[in-house]
């Protein structure tokens, strides 16, 4: 299966999100960006700080990184989505996206796996203003002292492990496809 065009167009939707989120009425995010709700688990464990939550999205953004590096940053990932996280990177990087401003706010345990933690992620492009900001609801996970990003969000943003992207609405389906016999 090729994953490449399928990490291209999502990190190009993620450029795109990021381009076009100037026509949003939000204005800029927090003035302290690494804010946090101030809320335990009933165990009561405490929150992580934001900066854990940034540094996983920064390092998997990071084309320096190689993507067998950022298996750790992705819950259940394997040896198969390091390709797919390098294009993600490489696809970030040529769109001059890059260094991203990162910001996490809002933390919180998740209603769906409490040991998880939920935060509104802000990422600004390299060089953009505040307004052009895009904001992500994003779900993280316990990797031991660490954190991950959780397999639902990843598959989101990046599209690891999916198929190849849907035809736009109208279009015509493949050769060899819908039955047709392929030349």
């Amino acid at each position: 299966m090729h994953r490449y065009p399928t990490i291209i167009l999502s990190a190009a939707t993620v450029v795109a999100a990021l381009g076009l989120s100037g026509c949003t009425t939000a204005g800029p995010p927090a003035a302290t960006p690494s804010s946090v709700v101030s809320a335990a688990t009933p165990a009561g464990a405490p929150l992580p700080d934001p900066a854990a939550l940034i540094d996983v999205l920064a390092r998997l953004s990071d084309p320096a990184v190689p993507g067998v590096q950022k298996l750790a940053l992705v819950e259940g990932s394997t040896e198969a989505d390091a390709g797919a996280l390098d294009a993600f990177a490489r696809a970030l990087a040529d769109n001059h996206a890059l260094p991203l401003g990162i910001a996490a706010t809002d933390l919180a345990f998740s209603d769906r796996d409490p040991a998880n933690v939920t935060a509104e992620v802000t990422i600004t492009p390299a060089g953009a203003e505040p307004d052009r900001a895009f904001s992500f609801p994003m779900e993280f996970t316990p990797a031991g002292a660490a954190w991950r990003l959780s397999r639902q969000t990843a598959n989101l943003l990046l599209t690891i492990n999916a198929g190849p992207p849907a035809p736009p609405p109208g279009a015509l389906p493949p050769p060899g496809g819908a039955g047709e016999p392929v030349p």
